[in-house]
């Protein structure tokens, strides 16, 4: 089993802009809110969104998963070994790109911030030839 737990897997992209989904509810970018407990979306928001390309993909969803399932401070490193020893969907699927308007930057160092997509900054990010552009998955199948 530990030989399993050796590959690590990586959500992570480099100069990549995570554009809105083709099937994104909505036109303005809404911010995700919690009912009670927060939810994967709010977690993410306030994650990235107060803290522009400070954490890495990979670390804002075990960030997530670790508080949505109360692993204490010294389990930390056997959990993060353990979440990534499978792959995680990546912010492709993230509820912030799908469902709440939300485009995800990732620069060169892997590192993440989210842009409205009625904004300027999110226009731009769009056209940077220096990047690559991809949508977030659809929410629905198509038939």
């Amino acid at each position: 089993m530990i030989d399993k737990l050796k590959k690590i897997h990586s959500t992570n992209y480099y100069c990549t802009f995570i554009e809105v989904a083709t099937d994104c509810p909505v036109t303005i970018s809404e911010i995700p809110l919690g009912k009670g407990k927060p939810t994967v979306a709010s977690l993410q928001y306030v994650l990235i969104k107060n803290h522009p390309y400070k954490f890495t993909s990979d670390e804002v969803l075990f960030k997530v998963f670790a508080i949505r399932n109360n692993i204490p401070n010294d389990e930390l490193e056997p959990a993060k070994t353990l979440f990534f020893s499978k792959g995680q969907p990546c912010l492709r699927s993230s509820p912030l790109p799908k469902r709440y308007g939300w485009g995800v930057h990732c620069n060169h160092e892997g590192r993440i911030a989210i842009f409205s997509c009625e904004s300027e900054e999110y226009s731009k990010l769009q056209t940077d030839k220096k990047l690559r552009v991809i949508k977030a998955m659809r929410s629905a199948r198509t038939k």
